[in-house]
C-alpha cells in the first residue's frame, strides 16, 4: 500500500469532456495527490445562455478537488499559487490556453499534455475533427513533455486507434478520451522511473490545424461524394455538415457512400422511396441517412419525406 508520502502530487489543466476521463484516473488513483484542477471560466450556454462550469470542472466538484479558473495562465497569482503546492507533475489535456515558460518550469517531472493525435500530425485545435475530415484510418493519442512552442514537445509515448469509415469525429473523440487514461498512468510511472526517453518531433513532417468554424461546415457538392461523406462525419457533432433546401438550413448529420454512379449534374437530388441521393463530383453518389431541417428536429430522411418532397430537377448546388 502507497502511503501519502509516496503519493506524487498534480495540478491537473483541462476543459472540455475529453479530460475528463483522464482527470477521474488521476482522482482515483491511489498513487497521485491532484492538488489543483485549472479550467477556463464558466461559460454562458444554451438559448437562455446559463453560465455553465466545464465537465472538468463539474468532474472536480464532484471530487472535492480545489479549483482556480483564470482568464489566462499570465498573472503572477496563479504562478505563485501552483508554485507554492510544489506538483511533480503538471498535467494538461486540452485545456485552452498557452503555458508561459515559468509555469512549464515548476515541476519536478515536467508538464505532460494529452494530445489527440499521433504527433507531429495535427498539432493544434481540433486534431480529432481533422483526421476525420481528411478521411485518416488511424489515429491517437500522445503523451508529451510541453514546451513553450505548440504541441512541439517532445514525444513520451502513444496509444493508437482504428478510425471506422462509418465513425464521426464524436465517436472518435469518446474513444480517444477513454484511451487517455492508461496513456497518462504508464506515462507518469515511466517518467517516475526514468524508463522512458523523450523523442524530438519530426518538425519537417509536423502538419497544424485550426478550430472549426460554422462557415467550413457548407457542403461543396462538386467534390466526390467519399470527401464530402468524410466532412458530414468530421463536423458532427459540431458545427455539423448543412446544405441548404428553400430557403432554410439542412443539416446531414449521417450519410453514405453509394457504389453507383450518376450523370446527374452536382448536387441533384434523387429519391426511391424513403432515400434521398445526392449526385455528387465525378458522378459519385452520396445517400442522406439523417438530416435536420432549419426549425425542425433531427430525423431519418424516411420521416422527412413523410412531410416534404423535394422538387423535381431539385439542385442543392442552386440553393443559397
Amino acid at each position: 500500500m502507497i502511503n501519502g508520502d509516496d503519493m506524487k502530487t498534480v495540478v491537473f489543466m483541462g476543459t472540455p469532456d475529453f479530460a475528463v476521463p483522464a482527470l477521474k484516473a488521476l482522482a482515483d488513483s491511489p498513487d497521485y495527490d491532484v492538488k489543483l484542477v485549472i479550467s477556463q471560466p464558466d461559460k454562458p450556454q444554451g438559448r437562455k445562455q446559463i453560465l455553465t462550469p466545464s465537465p472538468v470542472k463539474q468532474l472536480a466538484l464532484q471530487y472535492n478537488l480545489e479549483m482556480h479558473q483564470p482568464v489566462n495562465l499570465k498573472s503572477d497569482e496563479t504562478f505563485e499559487i501552483i508554485n507554492s503546492l510544489e506538483p511533480d507533475f503538471i498535467v494538461v489535456s486540452a485545456y485552452g490556453n498557452i503555458l508561459p515558460k515559468r509555469i512549464l518550469e515548476i515541476p519536478k517531472y515536467g508538464c505532460v499534455n494529452l494530445h489527440g493525435s499521433l504527433l507531429p500530425k495535427y498539432r493544434g485545435a481540433a486534431p480529432i475533427q481533422w483526421s476525420v475530415i481528411n478521411g485518416d484510418e488511424i489515429t491517437g493519442v500522445t503523451t508529451m513533455l510541453m514546451d513553450v512552442g505548440l504541441d512541439t514537445g517532445d514525444i513520451l509515448l502513444t496509444s493508437k486507434k482504428v478510425i471506422g469509415p462509418e465513425e464521426t469525429a464524436g465517436e472518435v473523440f469518446d474513444a480517444l478520451a477513454n484511451l487517455c487514461p492508461d496513456l497518462l498512468i504508464r506515462t507518469l510511472k515511466a517518467l517516475e522511473q526514468g524508463s522512458i526517453t523523450p523523442v524530438k518531433q519530426d518538425n519537417e513532417n509536423a502538419t497544424y490545424v485550426s478550430v472549426l468554424k460554422k462557415e467550413m461546415s457548407v457542403i461543396d457538392w462538386t467534390e466526390t461524394a467519399s470527401v464530402i461523406h468524410n466532412l458530414i462525419r468530421g463536423m458532427n457533432p459540431w458545427p455539423v455538415a448543412r446544405t441548404f433546401f428553400n430557403g432554410k438550413v439542412l443539416k446531414v448529420y449521417v450519410s453514405a457512400v453509394c457504389g453507383k454512379k450518376s450523370s446527374a449534374p452536382a448536387g441533384s437530388v434523387t429519391v426511391d422511396g424513403d432515400d434521398v441521393f445526392v449526385t455528387c463530383g465525378e458522378g459519385s453518389v452520396l445517400k442522406l441517412s439523417e438530416i435536420q431541417l432549419e426549425g425542425s428536429k433531427r430525423m431519418s430522411s424516411a420521416e422527412f419525406l413523410r412531410g416534404r418532397s423535394f422538387p423535381d430537377g431539385f439542385s442543392f448546388c442552386t440553393e443559397e
